[in-house]
């Protein structure tokens, strides 16, 4: 049996994550102090005893989500389950940031205040209201390509996350997504559902993030991962630090290959995925990828607690 350790993205996040962890383990909760040290505030609060709109904030959230996949996986090493268990790591979107902390490329105080800077630069990037991004059900990448290409009328509009078979998703100006979002029914699509969020994240239109991001990726000491990460915009392996650091970049207008990640980690031999974190999304797109393919949700003292027994 081969492993991967995988990490959420946003969308995963809900009141209370990673309490219990904290409670039960003095190295997750060291890890949540770490992030409220870096940011300066009290993050770990909002977390756990504040409002889901406030968490659900883009530059909230992204911090947020990576603490508490790291907290799991320090309470995992606690447990004998060191980073090495796993032959790779990979993240959909800010969860790309959320393994290379759990692989020691970079510090969690570091990676907290990336993603910090990371999410106001992307909310920021286009104004509210002007971006959008829909889930189209039932189209595969190329069906849905077409789509996007079909919808722009001059406008951005480009498929955004390859998430698995049966769901990729579209980003860009809002009248394009919308447009994107009928002709897709029109072409077959089950459903096309316009997605609850507040900017239109990986496609042309986060290019000012993404030079912000240039920017403090630059001053960000960056090293080799214990184990390789499979890449969001490249779907294969990496470990060279100025390429981590390049792909990170272009990771904020660039499309998550997630369905492909997954098939190349499968490819290389991984067998079982282990979802480090919040929530069990990724487990849900694995199984709709390759069927053959199993996961398990570390997200909580009791997920950590029969991984260990087992």
């Amino acid at each position: 049996m081969t492993i991967a350790f995988v990490f959420p993205g946003q969308g995963a996040q809900t009141i209370g994550m990673g309490k219990a962890l904290a409670e039960a383990y003095p190295v997750a909760k060291a890890v949540f102090d770490e992030v409220d040290a870096a940011l300066g505030e009290a993050l770990s609060q909002l977390v756990w005893e504040g409002d889901i709109e406030t968490l659900t904030l883009t530059q909230n959230a992204q911090p947020a989500l990576m603490a508490t996949s790291l907290a799991a996986m320090r309470a995992l090493e606690v447990e004998g389950v060191s980073i090495d268990k796993a032959a790779f790591v990979a993240g959909h979107s800010l969860g790309e940031y959320s393994a290379l902390a759990a692989a020691g490329a970079i510090s969690v105080a570091d990676t907290a205040r990336l993603l910090r800077t990371r999410g106001q630069a992307m909310q920021s990037a286009v104004p509210v209201g002007e971006g959008a991004m829909a889930a189209i059900l039932g189209l595969d990448l190329e069906a849905v390509r077409a789509v996007a290409e079909e919808a722009a009328q001059g406008e951005v509009c480009q498929a955004a996350n390859d998430n698995d078979p049966t769901q990729v998703v579209v980003s860009g100006a809002k009248a394009a997504v919308e447009r994107a979002a009928e002709i897709a029914k029109e072409k077959g699509a089950k459903r096309a559902v316009m997605l609850p969020v507040s900017a239109p994240f990986h496609c042309a239109l986060m290019q000012p993030a993404a030079d912000v991001m240039a920017e403090a990726l630059a001053d960000v000491a960056i090293t080799s991962p214990a184990v390789p990460l499979i890449a969001n915009v490249r779907a294969d392996a990496v470990t060279d630090p100025d390429e981590i650091r390049k792909l990170l970049v272009e990771q904020v207008t660039g499309s998550v290959r997630w369905r492909e990640s997954v098939q190349s980690m499968a490819a290389k031999g991984v067998t079982e995925f282990w979802e480090i974190g919040a929530g069990k999304a990724l487990s849900g797109m694995i199984r709709k990828i390759d069927r053959n393919l199993t996961s398990r949700q570390v997200g909580t003292a009791e997920d950590v607690a029969a991984i260990t027994a087992g």
